[in-house]
């Protein structure tokens, strides 16, 4: 059994900490009645199980049965000290919040926001045994007035001649109330009966009283005997009408000025809401403002609302007639921003006629009487004028409170206090008229723009920002940033400080910090070294308790010098450059330019880029297209490379490298055979040079291959102008590159350019030489032979797209289709061998029409390994140097021509277009044959006889080397039918 409630408990602890409330409390009164019927639980869990039962009715406001727990919890357990607590807590709140007291001729009950429950509120007068209701029209009908602040704080004003008042001779005075708060619904209601007995002897002969919702004016009469409404009658002393049998004497009508006169009898009047009844010595009536019989009038500058009545009060001793007027005031406030001062007529005309004095002059704060002592602790003052009696309070004291509003999203806030101002006014004739006004004032709406404190620190790299001042009902609910909206939890989970700040005087404020690294944090760059860092805010309220939303934006900004630009480095060794960027704070923001070109992943591709993340690198050949030659020597030349580091969106140069090196470099070489190869730099001083314009003395000795950078050129000693000279044992031969404009026909420039280009290159030969040789002989018993085998070797042609031999067509892009003139770039290549001393030679290469290497007409490209000098666009050789894909250079040969169509008398044969294309196998010594596409409506075939040679062997023939026949002699041909024709036409 003890276990079966252990689990019950422990089931109900567990409902308990998930506020599960009603489940709990129903296993918590399990609990109990089975340990109560075995009576063998453990006190503490059995004061536990009533403590906690207790507190889930302290959350539904059930104080008493709360109380009746709490007792039960310490009975089981002396020693558990929190049932203590808790029940003393339940007493104080009991008798702090809720509290009523008796105020001059008024009974004031407060209710405490702690004892509110829900938003709903209903009063009911207690008469005897009956409870009735007091609706807002009965309330005023009968003499109460109700008062809450916003956040449930209440006043409730009973006037002793109210109804339902038990009425002792006009001297004590016993009021009973019943207090009904609902919760969530109306099933759950909380009740408090509260009663307070008052005694008030002080009566004036006239009595006017001004509360929130009602006038009420009392008549002191020598000999009434009507009871008050609410008051247990005595039939000999019913109000009656006269000519009613029942009602002998009483109240029997009334007239009202409006100030026209209508008249009613009691009953009409009750119906129409106004309250009217005699006590044992005084005749009362009572008035809501803006009645029909009621009227607005002006008094001194005052608006006010007046009720007059003559009232017909029958007795045994005859008929009575009874002058009553009250008149309230419903304005005369002037605000300034510290000061509310409330301005009442001196002289109430509709209430005091002829001349009187004022006996007495009190100021009080919701209804309650103060001192000269405690206005002047409060700032208060009370004066009269001529014509008004003014009181002046500071906004802001202790007896008001603030309150939040949110007009059109913009904070503003009120003040809202409840004077009274209390008058005794003696006529010449001695009666004394008492005048109580009770007037609850609100300031206008007053703007209060939150005031932004930037305490951002750039030493910390942290955003901080104080936001304030608040009333204590405003709670910030989220703040909306760049690129989302949090809530105050998540902003802390995010690592954003927020704070709630409260201040002594009850205001509160806000602050938050953020990281400048936040994704949240806007950045941008003004100036090249200079990061401002942007945090734009919206912070979103709201006031309790209506939940107003309102908002608030902040924009805060910081500039700091903290980026660090990227830094450029670089080396060279014999070939290359290497270059290397460490990046700034900013990373990888920038482009790069090589030169006057922008780094392309293309290009980038060609010089190697690499990326890490923090640095990266680049490898330029100092032949490269970006690089510029300053100067050159006999045996080197002076490259440089511009990089620059480029931001685009500002045009701001993050960083630069300006690097220049040696290359070792031969210009000129000098060979035995009378040959001389010459190498023309074009350098940065001559930067609109075409190098394929230069040539030697003799403008017909052109350069074979020429790019951006080069011009290179290889002659015989004996021609293109160059001359001889003898210095003693040797012969210096000269020439001279240059732009020979006067002997050059056809070059596309008028003028040279700016300064003028001119490299001499020589050679020296010794006249009389002799060299010592020596030379050993051993015998051997029999001559080396060679093995003689069979075997294929294959070669290829291709096209390639440039100069740079590095992209070459495809088969499926034949035909490939040219304009006149163009430079195509063909390489034949020895494939399959890796004997590095065989060399592939071009023996003769000519174009023809048709697929049949001997068909009619065909052009000569190249004759007996040299270009065909009879063209006027020569053949030119490219250099072949050793790189990742070529091996060996001497397999390869590589020469570019101009492009040509077949032409017959003067007419450019029909059904040719050029098209080139080679690709072939042969055996040693045979010729390549081409290659057969897919035909386009006319082409051009390419066609070469290749040797392949032994550089080990005797160099004779075709094997004695590529192009080294004197440049005078000329074996092309031009066979078949109609002429070459070259020029600008498109084919």
């Amino acid at each position: 059994m003890e276990e079966d409630n252990s689990e019950i408990l422990e089931h109900a602890n567990a409902e308990f900490k998930n506020q599960n409330f009603e489940q709990a409390e129903e296993l918590y009164t399990k609990f109990i009645s089975s340990c109560l019927q075995s009576r063998v639980c453990n006190a503490t869990d059995l004061s536990t199980a009533y403590n906690n039962r207790g507190q889930i009715r302290y959350f539904r406001v059930d104080f008493h049965e709360a109380v009746e727990d709490y007792t039960s919890a310490t009975q089981a357990d002396s020693q558990f000290e929190i049932p203590f607590y808790n029940r003393g807590l339940v007493h104080y709140r009991l008798d702090h919040g809720l509290k009523s007291d008796c105020v001059g001729n008024l009974m004031r009950l407060s209710l405490d926001k702690a004892l509110a429950v829900g938003s709903q509120l209903e009063v009911d007068a207690i008469n005897g045994t009956q409870h009735i209701v007091l609706t807002p029209s009965l309330a005023a009908q009968c003499g109460y007035s109700m008062e809450s602040d916003p956040w449930g704080n209440t006043r409730i004003f009973t006037s002793l001649l109210g109804c339902y008042v038990d009425n002792k001779d006009d001297a004590t005075f016993n009021v009973g109330l019943r207090l009904r708060m609902y919760s969530q619904s109306p099933a759950e209601v909380v009740s408090h009966d509260v009663t307070q007995t008052c005694s008030y002897t002080q009566w004036a002969s006239k009595e006017i009283l001004c509360d929130r919702n009602y006038m009420e004016v009392s008549n002191y009469m020598a000999t009434p005997d009507a009871p008050a409404k609410g008051q247990a009658p005595d039939d000999s002393k019913m109000n009656s009408i006269p000519g009613d049998a029942d009602m002998a004497h009483g109240i029997w009508k009334m007239t009202f000025h409006t100030p026209e006169p209508v008249v009613m009898v009691l009953r009409e009047a009750e119906q129409a809401g106004y309250g009217a009844m005699a006590t044992a010595n005084r005749l009362v009536m009572r008035s809501s403002y803006n009645t029909a019989e009621t009227y607005s009038e002006d008094v001194a500058g005052v608006p006010m609302e007046v009720f007059r009545v003559t009232t017909y009060y029958k007795s045994p001793h005859g008929l009575t007639v009874v002058n009553l007027a009250a008149a309230c005031p419903t304005g005369g406030v002037l605000f300034t921003d510290d000061v509310i001062s409330w301005h009442v007529p001196r002289r109430v005309t509709p209430v005091i006629d002829g001349s009187f004095k004022i006996i007495e002059m009190h100021m009080g704060i919701n209804g309650q009487r103060l001192d000269k002592s405690q206005m002047a602790a409060r700032g208060y003052t009370l004066s009269a004028t001529d014509f008004h009696i003014v009181i002046e309070m500071p906004v802001g004291s202790a007896d008001g409170y603030y309150k939040s509003h949110a007009p059109d999203y913009q904070y503003h806030i009120t003040y809202t206090v409840e004077p009274m101002l209390e008058v005794l006014w003696r006529a010449d004739n001695g009666q004394d008229t008492r005048y109580k006004v009770l007037f609850p004032i609100t300031t206008p709406l007053m703007p209060r723009p939150p005031q932004v404190s930037d305490l951002t620190s750039a030493e910390d790299r942290l955003f901080s920002v104080h936001l304030g001042t608040f009333l204590h009902d405003v709670e910030l609910r989220n703040i909306t940033f760049s690129t989302e909206i949090l809530t105050v939890k998540e902003c802390n989970a995010k690592g954003f400080t927020v704070e709630e700040h409260s201040f002594p005087n009850g205001t509160k404020g806000y602050s938050l910090k953020v990281p400048f690294d936040a994704d949240v944090v806007l950045k941008s760059n003004p100036e090249t070294l200079v990061t401002v860092y942007v945090l734009p805010l919206v912070f979103g309220f709201i006031i309790l308790p209506e939940e107003t939303p309102f908002a608030h934006p902040v924009e805060l900004e910081a500039s700091v010098q903290d980026v660090v630009l990227p830094t450029v480095t670089g080396i060279c060794d014999q070939n290359l450059f290497y270059i290397s960027v460490k990046y700034g704070s900013q990373g990888n923001n920038f482009q790069t330019m090589i030169g006057t070109r922008q780094l392309t992943p293309e290009l980038a591709q060609v010089y190697n880029f690499q990326d890490n993340g923090t640095h990266c690198s680049l490898v330029v050949p100092y032949t490269a297209k970006d690089a510029v030659y300053e100067f050159i020597t006999s045996d080197s030349v002076r490259a440089r490379l511009d990089l620059l580091l480029w931001e685009p969106n500002n045009n701001w140069v993050l960083g630069d490298l300006y690097i220049a090196c040696n290359f070792p470099l031969t210009t000129t070489e000098c060979y035995p055979n009378g040959t001389m190869t010459a190498l023309a730099v074009k350098v940065e001083s001559v930067p609109n040079l075409n190098p394929s314009l230069l040539t030697l003395r003799d403008a017909s000795c052109r350069p074979f291959f020429s790019n951006d950078h080069f011009a290179h050129f290889t002659f015989s000693l004996d021609s293109c102008g160059t001359t001889r000279t003898f210095f003693d044992r040797y012969m210096l031969y000269e020439n001279e590159i240059g732009l020979h404009f006067d002997d050059y026909k056809g070059a596309a420039y008028t003028s040279p350019p700016e300064p003028e280009y001119r490299q001499t290159v020589s050679c020296y030969y010794e006249v009389d030489k002799s060299e010592t040789v020596s030379f050993g002989y051993k015998p051997r018993s029999r001559d080396p032979t060679a093995e003689i085998g069979l075997g294929h070797l294959m070669s290829q042609m291709r096209l390639a797209q440039d100069s740079s031999y590095e992209l070459f067509y495809q088969p499926e892009d034949y035909p490939v289709v040219g304009y006149l003139r163009q430079a195509m770039y063909f390489e034949v290549e020895l494939m399959h061998s890796t004997d590095p001393h065989l060399e592939l030679i071009l023996e003769n290469c000519w174009a023809t029409p048709q697929e049949d290497r001997t068909s009619l007409p065909s052009w000569d490209i190249i004759v007996n390994n040299c270009a065909n000098h009879d063209d006027g666009y020569k053949t030119v050789f490219h250099p072949v140097v050793a790189d990742t894909r070529v091996a060996i250079p001497s397999h390869f040969k590589r020469f570019s021509i101009k492009m040509f169509t077949f032409t017959k008398d003067q007419e450019v044969l029909k059904d040719e277009v050029v098209h080139t294309c080679m690709s072939n196998e042969c055996l040693l010594d045979s010729c390549i044959q081409p290659c057969m596409l897919n035909p386009p409506v006319s082409q051009i075939y390419v066609h070469c006889d290749a040797v392949i040679c032994d550089t080990n062997g005797q160099a004779d023939g075709a094997c004695s080397g590529q192009c080294v026949h004197p440049t005078g002699l000329s074996n092309s041909r031009f066979q078949g039918m109609g002429e070459v024709k070259r020029g600008k036409k498109w084919i």
